[in-house]
């Protein structure tokens, strides 16, 4: 549809003012809890929790302190540059702005909508680059954890934008061409279109796109080989093979994942994990992944994903059929492609009152996990594995409880170890 250039700003109404409450309610939240983190963190930097004094010394653990103060105040640097660039977006006219600047482009209403929402994604990239270099080549490298060059982090960005066109072109046309022609239940074709999509990416990943940026070996290990055979026929679990990723090229973090599913799920282990663990540390921490695929965590956290997707997109099908959506947001001229970048925009701050019930449910899916692995392989053994990660990793030992309700997927150091030494004793 031709969007004529409204003669002046468009009215508010109840809904900027809920928008607007939202937003800003959720960032001082935010920020509180990341003060609250601060503070909390910086009170117990000069002392180990004694359960990890043997294992982890004064310096480690200040270290992890300082690292922890660094990332949350970035954080907040982040936050409060997401909050102002929502307001110019949406409010600020940002959004008309660019709608208005590709209006003069002589294309359809597929097209100018592939290009307004393309244009949206390249500048927000843009705007949130300079944190991202600040963040590797300052905040990493000032901890020892980064070991990203300026030429591999210049190409995996180019890799990234490419194939972000690659797929994201397509989908969008395909998207915007439902919304047009597929009738008051475009919403949920667009459903079956961003789950189809989704899938098809989840069994992809593993062989064609991550080794876009990474390099992965087969493990050669001949010990740890047949150890973690023994592992996947004690667990009833097949898979395309176990693989070694280069993730000292860009990290010294270390980490280890299970991906994909059907014919193509492989286990992966960071090689700067295998240089700091031993065999058995290594065998714990494949058996709490394979919990994680045993106990169906993937597939139930799939389900959720698939049910708030559902209902978010039947939210906006009902959004779209209404003036006051767009002019609430700063949007004269109603158009599919902009119903889509307002909703992206306008869900974040409601979203955020789901964080503390979704955390809850991955660290409860990491306790179920931490058994399964017990069962299969020492307890005793992931202990001593986690414990060098929270070390390395500069993890620390001491977040502050309200903030760490709100964000960890994981359960505190304390609390994961001593949950692991009950079942340590109960074996």
């Amino acid at each position: 549809m031709t969007a004529p250039v409204p003669d002046e700003f468009p009215a508010m109404n109840p809904l900027t003012w809920i928008f607007v409450a939202a937003l800003l309610a959720s960032a001082a939240l935010r920020l509180w809890l990341a003060q609250r983190q601060i503070s909390y963190v910086r009170g117990h930097r000069d002392a180990v929790p004694a359960e990890f004094a043997v294992q982890i010394q004064l310096p480690a653990h200040q270290k992890a302190a300082d690292y922890t103060v660094a990332k949350t105040r970035l954080g907040t640097v982040s936050l409060v540059i997401d909050l102002v660039l929502t307001l110019l977006w949406t409010l600020g006219g940002g959004l008309a702005l660019l709608d208005t600047i590709w209006n003069h482009v002589n294309a359809g209403p597929l097209t100018r909508g592939v290009l307004v929402i393309g244009s949206f994604a390249l500048l927000s990239g843009v705007i949130g680059l300079p944190l991202s270099i600040w963040s590797t080549f300052v905040t990493e490298a000032r901890f020892g954890f980064n070991r990203t060059t300026v030429r591999t982090f210049v190409l995996d960005l180019l890799k990234g934008m490419l194939l972000a066109a690659v797929l994201g072109i397509p989908l969008l046309y395909a998207a915007l061409w439902l919304m047009q022609k597929s009738g008051g239940l475009w919403w949920l074709y667009l459903w079956l279109l961003w789950m189809g999509f989704s899938l098809a990416i989840t069994w992809a990943w593993p062989v064609f796109i991550a080794p876009l940026f990474n390099r992965f070996s087969p493990l050669d290990n001949a010990e740890l080989s047949e150890r973690i055979d023994s592992l996947l026929q004690r667990c009833g679990f097949t898979s395309r093979g176990v693989f070694v990723m280069d993730g000292s090229s860009r990290s010294a973090h270390g980490n280890a994942y299970f991906t994909g599913f059907g014919n193509h799920k492989r286990i992966v282990f960071f090689d700067t994990l295998m240089e700091k663990l031993m065999p058995d540390e290594i065998e714990a921490v494949l058996a709490h992944e394979l919990g994680h695929f045993r106990l169906h965590h993937v597939i139930k956290r799939l389900a959720v994903t698939a049910a708030l997707s559902l209902a978010g997109l039947a939210l906006l099908g009902w959004l779209t059929g209404n003036a006051w959506f767009y002019q609430g947001l700063g949007i004269g001229t109603p158009s599919n492609y902009m119903a889509l970048l307002l909703f992206a925009l306008l869900l974040p701050p409601f979203l955020f009152l789901l964080e503390p019930v979704m955390s809850a449910w991955s660290r409860k899916h990491e306790f179920e996990a931490d058994s399964y692995a017990s069962r299969y392989t020492s307890a005793s053994a992931l202990i001593h594995a986690l414990v060098k990660l929270y070390r390395d990793n500069a993890s620390t030992l001491t977040p502050d409880p309200l903030y760490s309700l709100f964000h960890d997927s994981h359960p505190p150091a304390p609390t994961r170890i001593a949950y692991l030494k009950s079942l340590q004793h109960a074996t």
